[in-house]
């Protein structure tokens, strides 16, 4: 995946050695891999926030939200029982 970056900032970072070993294995791009990681991340987190939103202003998901939510992430071919082990 290229990512496009306007803006970058260098910074240094710590991590375990066997990590940072394993990382170089992955991928010969580490800050653009790390990049991408940090992205998902925050992403994950912003999700997690508005989930929670939602549910403080509207109450819990009915079976029928996620069945719907569940079909429109995994397509409408997946079998029920499937898409509960997801």
């Amino acid at each position: 995946m290229l990512a496009l970056m306007a803006d970058t900032t260098r910074i240094t970072v710590t991590l375990p050695t066997d990590q940072v070993a394993e990382l170089k294995k992955l991928t010969d791009n580490v800050s653009g891999y790390v990049a991408d990681a940090v992205a998902r991340q925050i992403r994950h987190q912003l999700l997690g926030a508005d989930l929670r939103s939602h549910t403080d202003e509207h109450g819990a998901f009915t079976e029928e939200e996620l069945s719907e939510a569940r079909a429109r992430i995994f397509g409408t071919t997946q079998a029920a029982g499937d898409a509960s082990a997801a």
